[in-house]
Protein backbone atom coordinates (compact mmCIF):
# COMPACT_ATOMS: atom_id res chain seq x y z
CA UNK A 1 0.00 0.00 0.00
CA UNK A 2 1.53 3.43 -0.73
CA UNK A 3 2.45 6.07 1.73
CA UNK A 4 0.20 8.43 3.07
CA UNK A 5 1.43 11.97 2.21
CA UNK A 6 -0.83 14.29 3.91
CA UNK A 7 -2.48 14.52 7.01
CA UNK A 8 -6.31 14.16 7.56
CA UNK A 9 -6.72 17.86 7.59
CA UNK A 10 -4.45 18.44 4.47
CA UNK A 11 -6.73 15.49 2.46
CA UNK A 12 -9.92 16.69 3.15
CA UNK A 13 -8.78 20.34 2.38
CA UNK A 14 -7.67 19.32 -0.92
CA UNK A 15 -10.65 17.16 -2.00
CA UNK A 16 -12.52 20.64 -0.85
CA UNK A 17 -10.54 22.83 -3.09
CA UNK A 18 -10.91 20.64 -5.50
CA UNK A 19 -7.66 19.33 -6.02
CA UNK A 20 -6.30 15.49 -5.99
CA UNK A 21 -5.18 14.21 -2.71
CA UNK A 22 -2.72 11.80 -1.47
CA UNK A 23 -5.81 8.81 -1.24
CA UNK A 24 -9.56 9.74 -1.12
CA UNK A 25 -10.60 10.37 2.94
CA UNK A 26 -13.12 7.96 4.39
CA UNK A 27 -16.02 8.93 6.79
CA UNK A 28 -17.94 7.83 9.69
CA UNK A 29 -21.41 8.14 10.41
CA UNK A 30 -23.21 5.17 12.73
CA UNK A 31 -25.58 4.90 15.64
CA UNK A 32 -24.33 3.97 18.89
CA UNK A 33 -25.64 0.53 18.61
CA UNK A 34 -23.84 -0.08 15.40
CA UNK A 35 -20.29 1.69 16.51
CA UNK A 36 -20.65 -0.42 19.36
CA UNK A 37 -20.90 -3.69 17.21
CA UNK A 38 -17.93 -2.96 15.36
CA UNK A 39 -15.84 -1.59 18.43
CA UNK A 40 -16.50 -5.64 19.54
CA UNK A 41 -15.77 -7.31 16.65
CA UNK A 42 -12.35 -5.49 16.06
CA UNK A 43 -11.21 -5.96 18.84
CA UNK A 44 -10.67 -2.59 19.96
CA UNK A 45 -11.07 -0.43 23.12
CA UNK A 46 -13.12 2.19 21.76
CA UNK A 47 -14.35 4.33 18.63
CA UNK A 48 -10.84 6.29 18.43
CA UNK A 49 -9.14 3.02 18.15
CA UNK A 50 -11.05 1.94 15.41
CA UNK A 51 -10.35 5.19 14.11
CA UNK A 52 -6.57 4.53 14.16
CA UNK A 53 -6.81 0.91 12.78
CA UNK A 54 -9.42 1.68 10.08
CA UNK A 55 -7.06 5.31 9.44
CA UNK A 56 -10.33 7.31 9.20
CA UNK A 57 -10.48 11.13 8.15
CA UNK A 58 -13.81 11.85 10.35
CA UNK A 59 -14.23 15.62 11.97
CA UNK A 60 -13.80 16.96 14.89
CA UNK A 61 -17.35 18.59 15.71
CA UNK A 62 -17.43 21.63 18.14
CA UNK A 63 -19.97 23.90 19.85
CA UNK A 64 -21.32 25.45 23.18
CA UNK A 65 -22.24 24.41 26.46
CA UNK A 66 -25.78 25.11 27.50
CA UNK A 67 -26.10 27.20 30.12
CA UNK A 68 -30.00 28.27 29.95
CA UNK A 69 -32.95 27.27 31.16
CA UNK A 70 -33.53 23.81 32.83
CA UNK A 71 -35.17 21.71 29.67
CA UNK A 72 -37.46 18.69 31.40
CA UNK A 73 -36.05 15.02 31.09
CA UNK A 74 -37.71 13.47 27.60
CA UNK A 75 -37.74 17.43 26.28
CA UNK A 76 -35.25 19.43 23.70
CA UNK A 77 -34.31 22.98 23.63
CA UNK A 78 -37.62 23.32 21.35
CA UNK A 79 -39.93 22.23 23.72
CA UNK A 80 -40.47 18.80 21.58
CA UNK A 81 -41.10 15.75 23.86
CA UNK A 82 -39.87 12.46 22.61
CA UNK A 83 -40.12 8.83 23.04
CA UNK A 84 -37.55 6.15 23.02
CA UNK A 85 -39.39 3.71 20.33
CA UNK A 86 -37.25 0.43 20.27
CA UNK A 87 -36.43 -0.98 16.87
CA UNK A 88 -34.77 -4.71 16.60
CA UNK A 89 -30.92 -3.94 17.90
CA UNK A 90 -31.49 -0.42 18.92
CA UNK A 91 -34.05 2.33 19.45
CA UNK A 92 -34.41 5.54 18.51
CA UNK A 93 -35.75 9.01 20.56
CA UNK A 94 -39.44 10.01 18.19
CA UNK A 95 -41.18 13.14 18.85
CA UNK A 96 -44.49 12.31 20.04
CA UNK A 97 -45.32 16.27 21.17
CA UNK A 98 -45.60 19.24 18.77
CA UNK A 99 -45.67 22.65 20.82
CA UNK A 100 -46.91 24.62 17.99
CA UNK A 101 -49.00 22.39 16.70
CA UNK A 102 -52.32 24.08 18.54
CA UNK A 103 -51.55 27.49 17.07
CA UNK A 104 -53.65 28.74 14.15
CA UNK A 105 -51.81 32.03 13.85
CA UNK A 106 -48.49 33.38 14.39
CA UNK A 107 -50.34 36.03 16.97
CA UNK A 108 -50.94 32.88 18.73
CA UNK A 109 -47.28 31.37 18.47
CA UNK A 110 -45.95 34.95 19.47
CA UNK A 111 -48.24 35.17 22.57
CA UNK A 112 -47.56 31.14 23.95
CA UNK A 113 -44.32 30.17 22.82
CA UNK A 114 -40.57 31.12 23.61
CA UNK A 115 -37.73 30.91 21.35
CA UNK A 116 -34.17 29.75 22.06
CA UNK A 117 -31.31 31.98 22.11
CA UNK A 118 -27.77 31.93 21.81
CA UNK A 119 -27.54 33.76 24.86
CA UNK A 120 -28.84 30.58 26.61
CA UNK A 121 -25.04 28.80 25.47
CA UNK A 122 -21.26 29.62 26.74
CA UNK A 123 -19.29 29.68 23.52
CA UNK A 124 -15.97 30.33 25.76
CA UNK A 125 -15.38 26.77 25.98
CA UNK A 126 -14.87 26.25 21.92
CA UNK A 127 -11.14 26.83 22.00
CA UNK A 128 -10.83 24.28 24.25
CA UNK A 129 -12.40 21.99 21.64
CA UNK A 130 -9.97 22.68 18.57
CA UNK A 131 -6.96 22.82 20.64
CA UNK A 132 -4.32 19.64 19.49
CA UNK A 133 -6.85 18.64 16.56
CA UNK A 134 -4.55 20.57 14.00
CA UNK A 135 -4.38 17.25 11.98
CA UNK A 136 -8.02 16.71 11.57
CA UNK A 137 -11.01 18.75 9.40
CA UNK A 138 -13.04 20.95 12.22
CA UNK A 139 -16.73 21.23 11.76
CA UNK A 140 -19.10 23.57 14.01
CA UNK A 141 -22.31 25.52 13.38
CA UNK A 142 -24.80 25.22 10.52
CA UNK A 143 -28.63 25.17 10.29
CA UNK A 144 -31.94 22.74 9.37
CA UNK A 145 -34.43 24.94 10.55
CA UNK A 146 -37.00 23.17 8.53
CA UNK A 147 -36.75 19.95 10.06
CA UNK A 148 -37.23 21.59 13.50
CA UNK A 149 -40.14 23.02 11.98
CA UNK A 150 -41.63 19.57 11.42
CA UNK A 151 -41.04 18.68 15.04
CA UNK A 152 -42.62 21.67 16.26
CA UNK A 153 -45.54 22.20 14.09
CA UNK A 154 -45.73 17.95 13.23
CA UNK A 155 -44.81 16.21 10.10
CA UNK A 156 -48.41 16.19 8.08
CA UNK A 157 -49.61 19.35 9.81
CA UNK A 158 -45.65 20.88 8.28
CA UNK A 159 -46.04 20.53 4.67
CA UNK A 160 -49.53 21.13 4.65
CA UNK A 161 -48.68 24.93 5.98
CA UNK A 162 -46.54 25.50 2.68
CA UNK A 163 -49.21 25.70 0.80
CA UNK A 164 -52.44 26.63 3.24
CA UNK A 165 -50.58 29.24 6.25
CA UNK A 166 -47.29 30.34 4.34
CA UNK A 167 -47.15 33.55 7.01
CA UNK A 168 -46.42 30.83 10.02
CA UNK A 169 -43.71 29.14 8.04
CA UNK A 170 -41.70 32.27 7.30
CA UNK A 171 -42.50 33.53 10.84
CA UNK A 172 -40.74 30.00 11.89
CA UNK A 173 -38.14 30.15 9.96
CA UNK A 174 -36.81 32.98 10.44
CA UNK A 175 -36.73 32.66 13.89
CA UNK A 176 -35.34 29.59 13.59
CA UNK A 177 -32.77 30.26 10.63
CA UNK A 178 -31.73 33.59 12.90
CA UNK A 179 -31.00 31.45 16.13
CA UNK A 180 -28.96 28.79 13.83
CA UNK A 181 -27.31 32.36 12.17
CA UNK A 182 -26.31 33.70 15.86
CA UNK A 183 -25.18 29.89 16.89
CA UNK A 184 -22.95 29.47 14.13
CA UNK A 185 -21.06 33.71 14.29
CA UNK A 186 -20.47 32.83 17.55
CA UNK A 187 -19.35 30.12 17.06
CA UNK A 188 -16.73 31.42 14.50
CA UNK A 189 -16.12 34.33 16.74
CA UNK A 190 -14.63 32.03 19.36
CA UNK A 191 -12.45 30.16 17.07
CA UNK A 192 -11.49 32.29 14.15
CA UNK A 193 -10.05 30.22 11.21
CA UNK A 194 -10.06 27.42 12.73
CA UNK A 195 -13.58 26.53 11.49
CA UNK A 196 -12.76 24.24 8.21
CA UNK A 197 -16.73 23.20 7.32
CA UNK A 198 -20.58 23.70 8.98
CA UNK A 199 -23.81 21.63 7.96
CA UNK A 200 -25.87 23.42 5.72
CA UNK A 201 -28.95 20.70 5.95
CA UNK A 202 -32.75 19.80 4.61
CA UNK A 203 -34.21 16.55 3.36
CA UNK A 204 -35.76 17.56 0.18
CA UNK A 205 -35.93 14.23 -1.15
CA UNK A 206 -37.69 10.96 -1.65
CA UNK A 207 -36.80 7.66 -3.04
CA UNK A 208 -38.55 9.16 -6.24
CA UNK A 209 -38.53 12.78 -6.40
CA UNK A 210 -38.75 16.02 -4.09
CA UNK A 211 -40.88 15.81 -0.84
CA UNK A 212 -40.99 19.75 -1.30
CA UNK A 213 -42.25 21.62 -4.51
CA UNK A 214 -39.52 23.47 -6.36
CA UNK A 215 -41.50 26.52 -6.33
CA UNK A 216 -41.73 26.18 -1.95
CA UNK A 217 -38.30 25.24 -1.89
CA UNK A 218 -37.25 28.65 -3.33
CA UNK A 219 -40.11 30.72 -1.72
CA UNK A 220 -39.06 28.94 1.87
CA UNK A 221 -35.79 27.81 1.74
CA UNK A 222 -32.96 29.00 -0.48
CA UNK A 223 -33.16 33.09 0.42
CA UNK A 224 -32.71 32.00 4.17
CA UNK A 225 -30.03 29.08 3.25
CA UNK A 226 -28.63 31.61 1.35
CA UNK A 227 -27.72 33.97 3.95
CA UNK A 228 -26.02 30.87 6.48
CA UNK A 229 -23.82 30.00 3.00
CA UNK A 230 -22.93 33.38 2.75
CA UNK A 231 -21.87 33.85 6.55
CA UNK A 232 -20.11 30.09 6.45
CA UNK A 233 -17.89 31.45 3.23
CA UNK A 234 -16.93 34.62 5.31
CA UNK A 235 -15.63 32.64 7.69
CA UNK A 236 -13.33 30.84 5.25
CA UNK A 237 -15.11 27.62 5.53
CA UNK A 238 -17.07 25.22 3.26
CA UNK A 239 -21.16 24.53 3.33
CA UNK A 240 -21.81 20.91 3.84
CA UNK A 241 -25.29 20.15 2.46
CA UNK A 242 -27.14 17.12 3.77
CA UNK A 243 -30.23 16.00 1.48
CA UNK A 244 -31.44 12.51 0.99
CA UNK A 245 -33.03 10.79 -1.36
CA UNK A 246 -33.50 11.89 -5.45
CA UNK A 247 -32.93 15.49 -5.40
CA UNK A 248 -31.10 16.00 -8.63
CA UNK A 249 -33.97 18.55 -9.86
CA UNK A 250 -32.73 21.03 -7.44
CA UNK A 251 -29.34 20.11 -7.29
CA UNK A 252 -28.23 23.33 -9.90
CA UNK A 253 -30.16 25.45 -7.16
CA UNK A 254 -28.33 24.51 -4.38
CA UNK A 255 -25.10 24.99 -6.01
CA UNK A 256 -25.95 27.92 -7.20
CA UNK A 257 -27.21 29.10 -3.44
CA UNK A 258 -24.17 28.04 -2.33
CA UNK A 259 -23.14 24.23 -1.27
CA UNK A 260 -19.84 22.82 -1.33
CA UNK A 261 -20.71 19.31 -0.17
CA UNK A 262 -23.10 17.21 -1.23
CA UNK A 263 -24.15 14.23 1.37
CA UNK A 264 -25.29 11.34 0.68
CA UNK A 265 -25.35 10.69 -2.72
CA UNK A 266 -28.08 7.96 -2.58
CA UNK A 267 -27.58 6.51 -5.71
CA UNK A 268 -30.47 3.78 -5.88
CA UNK A 269 -32.79 6.64 -5.68
CA UNK A 270 -34.65 7.66 -9.04
CA UNK A 271 -32.27 10.01 -11.29
CA UNK A 272 -29.25 9.89 -8.90
CA UNK A 273 -26.91 7.94 -11.68
CA UNK A 274 -23.57 8.56 -10.20
CA UNK A 275 -22.25 8.82 -13.55
CA UNK A 276 -24.44 11.28 -14.25
CA UNK A 277 -23.92 13.02 -11.04
CA UNK A 278 -19.67 13.29 -11.18
CA UNK A 279 -20.23 14.82 -15.14
CA UNK A 280 -22.73 16.86 -14.58
CA UNK A 281 -21.83 18.73 -11.20
CA UNK A 282 -18.22 17.04 -10.38
CA UNK A 283 -16.76 20.65 -11.40
CA UNK A 284 -18.47 22.52 -8.56
CA UNK A 285 -19.53 20.29 -5.92
CA UNK A 286 -17.12 17.61 -3.90
CA UNK A 287 -19.56 14.34 -3.37
CA UNK A 288 -19.52 12.76 0.32
CA UNK A 289 -21.25 9.73 0.49
CA UNK A 290 -22.71 7.22 -1.56
CA UNK A 291 -22.20 3.48 0.24
CA UNK A 292 -25.33 2.56 -0.12
CA UNK A 293 -26.92 2.15 3.57
CA UNK A 294 -30.43 0.04 2.30
CA UNK A 295 -29.15 -2.54 0.57
CA UNK A 296 -24.99 -3.01 0.12
CA UNK A 297 -23.95 -2.18 3.91
CA UNK A 298 -27.13 -3.43 5.93
CA UNK A 299 -28.13 -6.67 3.79
CA UNK A 300 -24.99 -7.26 1.24
CA UNK A 301 -22.12 -9.76 1.33
CA UNK A 302 -18.88 -8.29 1.56
CA UNK A 303 -18.22 -9.22 -1.86
CA UNK A 304 -20.66 -6.57 -2.85
CA UNK A 305 -19.41 -3.80 -0.33
CA UNK A 306 -16.03 -4.11 -2.00
CA UNK A 307 -17.65 -3.57 -5.56
CA UNK A 308 -19.88 -0.86 -4.63
CA UNK A 309 -16.33 0.76 -2.77
CA UNK A 310 -14.50 0.15 -5.84
CA UNK A 311 -17.53 1.59 -8.12
CA UNK A 312 -17.60 4.72 -5.99
CA UNK A 313 -14.01 5.02 -6.52
CA UNK A 314 -13.77 4.76 -10.38
CA UNK A 315 -17.44 6.69 -10.66
CA UNK A 316 -16.81 9.84 -8.43
CA UNK A 317 -13.48 9.85 -7.35
CA UNK A 318 -11.32 10.04 -10.52
CA UNK A 319 -9.52 13.02 -10.46
CA UNK A 320 -10.60 13.58 -6.42
CA UNK A 321 -14.07 15.43 -5.26
CA UNK A 322 -15.06 12.49 -3.61
CA UNK A 323 -15.10 11.66 0.28
CA UNK A 324 -16.22 7.86 1.01
CA UNK A 325 -18.74 7.58 3.78
CA UNK A 326 -22.19 5.43 4.25
CA UNK A 327 -25.07 7.51 3.21
CA UNK A 328 -26.34 8.59 6.56
CA UNK A 329 -25.84 5.93 9.74
CA UNK A 330 -24.87 2.61 9.26
CA UNK A 331 -27.32 0.75 11.43
CA UNK A 332 -26.95 -1.81 14.01
CA UNK A 333 -28.21 -4.74 11.41
CA UNK A 334 -25.10 -3.64 9.22
CA UNK A 335 -22.77 -6.69 10.15
CA UNK A 336 -19.90 -5.46 11.15
CA UNK A 337 -17.81 -7.09 8.37
CA UNK A 338 -19.02 -5.51 5.73
CA UNK A 339 -18.27 -1.97 7.72
CA UNK A 340 -14.73 -2.95 7.92
CA UNK A 341 -14.69 -4.02 4.49
CA UNK A 342 -16.02 -1.01 3.61
CA UNK A 343 -12.62 0.77 5.08
CA UNK A 344 -9.99 -1.72 4.38
CA UNK A 345 -10.85 -1.32 0.69
CA UNK A 346 -11.32 2.31 1.05
CA UNK A 347 -7.81 2.22 1.59
CA UNK A 348 -6.50 -0.37 -0.95
CA UNK A 349 -8.26 1.56 -3.78
CA UNK A 350 -8.54 4.71 -2.70
CA UNK A 351 -4.56 6.25 -3.95
CA UNK A 352 -3.98 8.58 -6.74
CA UNK A 353 -0.51 8.70 -8.43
Amino acid sequence: MPEETMTSRERWLAVLNHEVPDRVPTDYWATGEATAKLVEHMGCADIREVRRRLRLDTPVSVGPKYVGPPIPEGQNLYGCRTQRVEYEGGAYNECVYHPLAEYDTVEEIEDNYTWPTADWYDYSVIPAQVEGKEERIIRGGGSEPFLTYKSLRGQEQAFMDLALNPEIVHYCLDRLFDFCYENTRRIYEQAPGRIQMSYVAEDMGSQEGLLISKEHIHEFLLPRMRRMMDLVHEAGAYVFHHSDGSIVDILPDMIETGIDVLNPVQWRCQNMDRAMLKERFGDSVVFHGAMDNQYTLAFGTVEEVKQEVADNMRLLGQGGGYILAPCHNIQAVSPPENVVAMYETALELGFYG
